[in-house]
């Protein structure tokens, strides 16, 4: 399948949007890309929201119709991710896997906390850096359990199978070996990137320790059976947006809910403000 973006608006403002078009229409980013790419040998497609080393927290807007892809906001003002040296922004292409779902009504056995109402977060580690509405095919590697306000968030570590070292990465271990210091990297940055804004220091489940590939599918498969439970109107929603243009038996199904999208835009990118930019230096992070 291939797939396409439509911005709307220009990058850096309110107004911004990435719609992923299908044959040039806009579908959802949330329910109308497959999760799988190829089941039968575990390839998975990944909706990459943020770019590696970029500031700007960008991600699926599960409120708005067709659920595209926005920058979060926070009292009406654009959020950002600040640099905790060494980092600079992400150090991961962010993302997410489309047709999953963390449901917020169940508590995970082993983290002890709900899931976090979002699609299930996904960490990107090849060497290209991607755009904001592509969508890559992955495999997968491990997870990282971030217990993020008291609610499990869950961090797929992937790499691009067009990675040059995508056939040699195959569980977790592979990734010390040929990404050395990039899981502790990992562990820290999520740590300690909320910590400029005056937040507390997250914390992760299993101690920090990422688990492995097997546990890893084992976490997909069950948000992806909560999300076939919220697309078929078995779950309570919590807000989200369900209306899709190719699951013709569900109640939202919608073929032609992409006509009401406006046309892209060719927008030059707007200034952000300098603060953006500025190196944090937090005590104890090493």
């Amino acid at each position: 399948m291939v797939y396409t973006t439509r911005q709307i608006g220009a990058k850096n403002t309110l107004d911004y949007k990435v719609y992923i078009e299908e044959n040039g229409k806009p579908i959802s980013s949330f329910h109308d890309i497959p999760l799988y790419a190829d089941e039968a040998n575990q390839i998975f497609n990944m909706v990459v929201e943020i770019p590696r080393w970029t500031n700007a927290k960008l991600e699926v807007s599960k409120e708005e119709t067709l659920n595209p892809i926005i920058q979060d906001t926070k009292k009406g003002k654009l959020r950002y991710v600040r640099n905790c040296f060494p980092h600079h922004g992400y150090i991961h292409n962010y993302g997410a896997f489309p047709q999953t779902w963390e449901d917020p009504n169940s508590i995970h056995p082993e983290t002890k906390a709900a899931g976090d109402n979002d699609p299930l977060d996904v960490l990107e580690i090849g060497e290209t850096i991607g755009y904001t509405g592509q969508v890559k095919q992955v495999k997968v590697l491990g997870v990282m359990a971030l217990l993020d306000e008291g609610e499990t968030d869950w961090k797929v570590i992937v790499i691009d199978i067009n990675d040059p070292l995508a056939p040699k990465l195959n569980d977790i271990e592979d990734v010390e070996k040929y990404f050395p210091g990039l899981l502790r990297a990992t562990n820290e940055w999520f740590r300690i990137y909320k910590i400029p804004d005056g937040k507390p220091e997250n914390q992760f489940a299993f101690s920090g320790e990422a688990k492995n590939k097997k546990y890893a599918l084992d976490v997909i498969r069950e948000c992806s059976d909560a999300w076939k439970n919220l697309i078929q109107g078995k779950s309570d929603v919590k807000g989200i947006e369900l209306t899709n243009t190719t699951l013709s038996g569900t109640s939202t199904y919608s073929p032609s809910a992409g006509s009401a999208v406006a046309a892209a835009e060719q927008k030059e990118d707007a200034p952000v403000d300098k603060s953006v930019d500025k190196w944090f230096f937090i005590s104890g992070s090493a």
